[in-house]
């Protein structure tokens, strides 16, 4: 067993920055105590003086997919892909990862980029690990999806669908109803072969794929504008979705819709210029609004957007600009584990979770917040020189 003695603990299931201790064992959380007296065979990680927290969760970015090295993020043959999968194009050893893990980032959401009105799936990864395969959570995780400028500029300068915000919407709702008659097809197959009947069904991948958004896979659309926020949300409850909005640019302009809907929120990238029109309302203090308003949100880099080694400092910013110390706390942990549907099994430390943990050499959110030690999966994988 490994004990983590003396912190100061945020575990984001009731302990804030109190004295207590952690016991890790098999790689899960196994103890929150105020007192847990380590044995002989114990190892004994003393953080006196240092901040304990769960890791740090990027609920999307574009990690060993699309980066300097590489762009991998988009099929730009056809607006409707939800048949690829980001985990066939990751670089595993993108340096990227490092960057993460030396921001206290230990679970990252890695998926398509938005030039495609359905782009593939996303992967949920741990940023070390033994093994490669050690680091994959989920494969398979979330449907990503886009509305806005980006899949409407890339199919419209060649002459195709959409050229317009209606083109994107109607390409999606289309989308959606093949997936979902296909799923009663393949549900009648699944039922003709229990029964050991013959059956004549044809296999699709992309509607395959795509039905699963009816069985409740998370769906993440990309969404800056009211307008485009309004639509998914429209098209959300149209089809049932499990859904997330990413981005989500102008919420602070439709808190009731927002609230209304109950879907997920994620917001960013916040710092950083204003790069294309559909961001000139990007505001600093929009996760402040939200906050004040009761709306439960949770922040991305979009890295590269913004690199890996702006996730602290983007936090910093917003909460100069109005975001509370305790929900920019949330949001980089609970919340974001929420966001990916993984709250069972991330983003607290809480016994029988994973022991993704970081102790903090100063505290993250200020001025040179950096982590003295990391652990995923009870594992150390990241530590500083003292």
């Amino acid at each position: 067993m490994l004990v983590i003695k003396n912190g100061t603990l945020i575990s984001m299931a009731g302990i804030y920055k109190e004295k207590y201790d952690v016991a890790v064992e098999n790689g899960k959380i196994a103890k929150v105590e105020k007192e847990i007296v380590p044995g002989p065979e114990d190892t004994v990680i003393d953080a006196a003086g240092k901040l304990v927290t769960p890791g740090f969760i990027e609920p999307h970015c574009h990690l060993g997919i699309i980066d300097a090295d590489g762009q991998d993020g988009n099929e730009m043959t056809g607006p409707i892909h939800p048949e690829l999968r980001a985990i066939d194009a990751i670089d595993f050893h993108c340096s990227l990862f490092d960057r993460a893990l030396e921001a206290g980032v230990t679970t990252v959401a890695v998926g398509p980029g938005s030039g495609n009105i359905m782009g593939g799936t996303f992967a949920y990864l741990k940023t070390a690990g033994a093994t490669l395969n050690e680091r994959i959570m989920k494969e398979e995780a979330a449907l990503k999806m886009a509305l806005g400028e980006n899949p409407k500029v890339s199919y419209g300068k060649k002459g195709q669908t959409p050229s317009t915000r209606m083109g994107s919407a109607a390409l999606m709702r289309q989308a959606f109803y093949k997936a979902k008659a296909y799923r009663e097809k393949w549900l009648a197959h699944e039922e003709k072969l229990k029964n050991g009947e013959e059956s004549t069904f044809t296999y699709d991948l992309a509607m395959h794929s795509l039905m699963r958004a009816f069985d409740g896979m998370l769906v993440k659309i990309h969404a800056h504008q009211a307008n485009d926020i309004l639509t998914a949300l429209r098209v959300g409850k149209e089809f049932g979705l499990n859904l997330s909005i990413e981005h989500c640019t102008e919420g602070w302009k439709m808190i009731d819709d927002l609230k209304e809907a109950k879907a997920h929120y994620i917001i960013g990238p916040t710092v950083g210029g204003k790069s294309k029109l559909e961001v000139e309302d990007k505001r600093y203090d929009a996760p402040a609004i939200l906050e004040r308003a009761g709306v439960e949100f949770t922040l991305t880099t979009d890295s590269h957007v913004i690199p890996m080694e702006g996730f602290l400092s983007q936090v910093a910013v917003l909460m100069k600009h109005g975001l509370t110390e305790e929900t920019a706390y949330k949001c980089v942990t609970i919340r974001a584990a929420k966001a990916l549907d993984l709250a069972d099994e991330l983003g607290s430390i809480e016994p029988g979770k994973a022991a993704d943990v970081v102790i903090w050499e100063s505290e993250p959110f200020k001025a040179g917040g950096r982590p003295r030690t990391v652990l995923i999966n009870g594992k150390i994988q990241y530590q500083t020189e003292n």
